[in-house]
């Protein structure tokens, strides 16, 4: 009975860890077709998932007698989350490549935020609040994206986002991690 125990929490061990496997945009910035190891969907019309997003920890000390505010912010792949059907070309890979740029860009974004935040008496609900306003305007980037360049298929458009995605990155290169 033992060993069967121990198989099972050994496989469940390894299942559960597949999900939870992510890249940082700091460690590899470029997406590559080999980063989408998911199971195709193949009920879907699309060529390609990517999933990406973003997260953050702090703490404060009162170090000298003033309360310092540490943060991390970080933007991610997930890899066992996201997939590729067979046939899909460079095109399609950029436009992939554009939804973690922009889940880097709202990161960014949000440790602009955090290092002008005043620490004030309700710092874990204000901290709470930031997150969430960035997080719903990453959302909403995400999808005025997929709509707007038709998910890649309108190809003027699609340039378009690459050049202002690109743009936004480097206003907002002095919060990169």
């Amino acid at each position: 009975m033992l060993k069967i125990c121990g198989i099972i929490v050994l496989f469940c061990g390894l299942v559960l860890g597949q999900d939870d496997e992510k890249f940082t945009y700091a460690e590899q910035s470029v997406l590559r077709w080999e980063d989408f190891k998911a199971t195709p969907d193949e009920s879907s019309s699309y060529q390609a998932s990517s999933n990406t997003g973003m997260g953050y920890s702090w703490s404060y000390n009162t170090y000298g007698g003033s309360l310092n505010l540490k943060y991390e912010v970080k933007s991610h792949f997930y890899p066992n989350l996201s997939w590729v059907k067979k046939g899909a070309d460079a095109t399609l890979l950029q436009h992939e490549q554009i939804h973690f740029d922009i889940s880097e860009l709202h990161a960014r974004m949000l440790r602009k935020t955090m290092s002008e935040y005043a620490i004030r008496r309700n710092i874990r609900r204000d901290l709470k609040l930031i997150y969430e306003k960035a997080e719903a305007e990453r959302r909403a980037m995400q999808k005025a994206y997929d709509l707007e360049t038709n998910h890649s298929i309108d190809t003027v458009a699609q340039k378009q986002w690459g050049m202002k995605v690109q743009k936004l990155l480097e206003a907002h290169e002095a919060f990169a991690n």
